[in-house]
This record gives C-alpha cells, sequence and structure tokens, in this order.
C-alpha cells in the first residue's frame, strides 16, 4: 500500500518503520514543516493515511482525506466533541474512518477484561471504582482515550456509574487520575475498593512498538472498507 504518514513525531516514526518492514511505502509525510500547505490534490494515489497528531488539528486532517477520497486511519484522542461532524461527513462521502483510541491488542483485550468484570461488580455495591492513567509528558489530553474507553465500558456493565471526572467523584461517577510523567507510553489502572479489600486490574505498555504495529494492521484491513470501523471490527470481538 502506498500509505500516507500524518503526524511523523515519535509514533509516525514507529510507524514508519514497521511499514517499511511490512512491504508498504510511505508515500507522504506531513508534519510541522509542510502541515499547512498540504491539499487535497497532494493525497492522490494514497491508499491509507495513519493519522497521530494532536486534537487541534486531528479533525481538520480527516476532512482533508474525505475530500480526497483516502481512508483514515486515527489514533489522535481528545477530539471526539467534533465526533458528529465527523460521522456526517464519512456518509456523505462515502468515507472510511478507522478510529481507536489505543490500537494495542493487550490494551483491547484488557477493554474486554474491563467490561466482563464490571459485570460481575454489579452485583455488589459496596465496591466502588475508580481508575489512574499514567503517560508520557507530552500527551496533551487528560484523561486519555484509552481511560475513557475504560469508563464508558463501565457504563455499560456497571449499573451504579452514569459518568467519569478528574474531579472529586459523587456516587453516580468514576474518578480517573491522570499523572503525566517522564517516557511512559501509557499505564492503566482499574480499581474496585471496599472497606475490607480491592480488586485490581492493570495493563502497562512497554513501548509505542504495540501501538505502532496494530495502527498499521488497522491500515491493512481498512484499505478496501468503507463506513466507521473500530479494533472491535479487526479482532472480531
Amino acid at each position: 500500500m502506498k500509505i500516507a504518514l500524518i503526524g511523523y513525531g515519535k509514533m509516525g516514526k514507529t510507524i514508519e518503520k514497521i511499514a517499511l518492514d511490512r512491504g508498504h511505502d510511505i508515500s507522504l509525510i506531513v508534519d510541522v514543516k509542510n502541515a499547512n500547505t498540504i491539499t487535497a490534490a497532494d493525497l492522490k494515489g494514497i491508499d491509507v493515511a495513519i493519522e497521530f497528531t494532536n486534537p487541534d488539528s486531528a479533525v481538520n486532517n480527516y476532512m482533508l482525506c474525505f475530500e480526497a477520497g483516502v481512508p483514515v486511519v486515527s489514533g489522535t484522542t481528545g477530539w471526539l466533541e467534533q465526533e458528529q461532524q465527523v460521522y456526517n461527513t464519512i456518509n456523505q462521502k462515502d468515507g472510511t474512518f478507522f478510529y481507536a483510541s489505543n490500537f494495542s491488542l493487550g490494551v483491547n483485550l484488557f477493554f474486554e477484561l474491563n467490561k466482563q468484570l464490571g459485570k460481575m461488580m454489579n452485583s455488589f455495591p459496596d465496591y466502588d471504582v475508580d481508575m489512574v492513567e499514567v503517560h508520557h509528558t507530552q500527551k496533551l489530553d487528560a484523561p486519555s482515550g484509552t481511560a475513557i474507553t475504560l469508563a464508558e465500558g463501565l457504563f455499560d456493565t456497571l449499573d451504579r456509574k452514569s459518568s467519569w471526572t478528574l474531579d472529586k467523584a459523587n456516587d453516580a461517577q468514576v474518578h480517573i487520575e491522570a499523572e503525566r510523567r517522564g517516557e511512559v507510553p501509557g499505564i492503566h489502572t482499574v480499581k474496585y475498593e471496599s472497606e475490607v479489600d480491592e480488586i485490581v486490574i492493570t495493563h502497562s505498555a512497554k513501548s509505542r512498538q504495540g501501538f505502532a504495529f496494530g495502527a498499521v494492521i488497522a491500515a491493512e484491513f481498512a484499505y478496501d472498507k468503507k463506513g466507521v470501523l473500530s479494533m472491535k471490527d479487526l479482532l472480531n470481538l
């Protein structure tokens, strides 16, 4: 495939190496040097775009790709307030959009484990639940998209919780503590605690490699498909 990399930071460079190792071409790189000059015409001949940038530029990047008829795979988080606009455009343009808050296989299995534990804990109201997520200091949004996905998984299974907060939580809220330190690629912890004990599940990423590999696999999956896609579609969960 001919791939456009939109965003060429540490993640973009890791994706580039994996894509090249899998026999793909990196036909276009969009970074801070040329981001303001790229047009839909520059995307001509691109099979799929992989987008890892920031919340402020992500939606504009998507729209440019949809205009050019190029499928988008994105791992940028923090833009979901504009979700309806993006999905409306996908429908209008008959586009392709693969979005995941986290492309790691292990994290997506962790999402399912979180939901299953939530179902089990629904019958035990003495346990309250909260979360901690830790990321590198360059991460701009808080809480992480992965933490929000974990919280939303609980809302589907744990009747007593319906929203999340970074502040002091009420009985219906899940408190998420967001920490930024060093070069941590990502640690997510879900903790249930009662007066007598606690139950903790944690996913800890060792590097960006798992995220980057998942993004390339997602690009291969999305190449010949239409509509909105997710890791559930890829993993058949």
